[in-house]
């Protein structure tokens, strides 16, 4: 049995399922096996917010139309929970708690037997909050429970032709905002014009973390690496165009989940 044999078998044993659906190239794998696995009895919801960046709605209806699975959308109000506009390191558990309550609840009154979540094996590793309100909600990981992580993701992406699987990651807009600072509606509609005025300039990926009136730019290496004193200026004026007082092009080159990360060595060095 192949890999995608296997995980799509384990699918078919659910009978029908709901898939929480971003775009990104992990719940775009799941959606794909669903689909193959499940046909009209899988569906792919996205949920909608203002912590959802302009673009990310299109990409993944483009995504669910080529991969041919039955796409809606939701709405969630996380900002209406206290414990995701306070932003402690915990946010994504409140985030995933509201997006899950919404799912379950669709699976319920529709006849959908499961949730299915993205995450991937190489989730367990970092740290995801997030993964203790799909525990309290019984959502299943198919790439995690067969122990697939983001580079085997990717190839079975590509192996399945799913349009997403080179898509760089792209959390919620909530992510630029530091632990401890409060998430409201205004910042992320300023983060969002930020980004997106960045890449009308060409940038694909990238950061703009929010720092009150300062707005920090983080590029991937090449781009940094390329930067010429006209191309700062764009940036500079791009984002401060967007609202920010002050603007910071990051020496070191962007990383993702590289926050989450350094926190969850700090767990690891103190649970020893």
């Amino acid at each position: 049995m192949t890999r995608i044999e296997e995980l799509e078998a384990g699918i078919r044993s659910l009978e029908s399922c709901v898939v929480a659906f971003s775009g990104g190239v992990d719940s775009s794998l799941v959606a794909a096996l669903a689909a193959r696995a499940l046909g009209k009895r899988a569906l792919a919801v996205t949920a909608v917010s203002p912590a959802l960046a302009t673009g990310e709605l299109d990409g993944a209806r483009e995504v669910a139309r080529a991969i041919g699975i039955r796409h809606e959308t939701i709405t969630t109000a996380e900002l209406a929970r206290d414990g995701y506009r306070r932003n402690e390191r915990d946010r994504c558990y409140h985030c995933k708690t509201e997006l899950y309550d919404r799912l379950g609840e669709l699976a319920g009154r529709r006849g959908y037997a499961a949730v299915l979540s993205g995450a991937n094996a190489d989730d367990l590793g970092d740290w995801r909050p997030g993964l203790r309100a799909a525990e309290e909600h019984a959502v299943f990981h198919p790439l995690l429970e067969a122990g697939v992580g983001k580079d085997e993701v990717r190839m079975l992406a590509r192996e399945l032709g799913v349009p997403s699987a080179e898509k760089p990651a792209s959390p919620c807009l909530a992510s630029r905002i530091p632990y401890g600072t409060a998430v409201e509606p205004e910042i992320l509609a300023q983060i969002d014009r930020a980004e997106l005025a960045l890449k009308e300039l060409g940038y694909r990926v990238l950061r703009v973390r929010h720092l009150g009136t300062l707005g920090r730019v983080e590029l991937v290496e090449d781009d940094l690496a390329a930067l010429t004193a006209e191309a700062r200026s764009a940036i500079v004026s791009a984002v401060g165009a967007a609202g920010y007082g002050a603007v910071e092009i990051a020496d070191e080159p962007f990383r993702s989940g590289s926050l989450n990360r350094a926190f969850a060595r700090e767990l690891q060095l103190v649970s020893r």
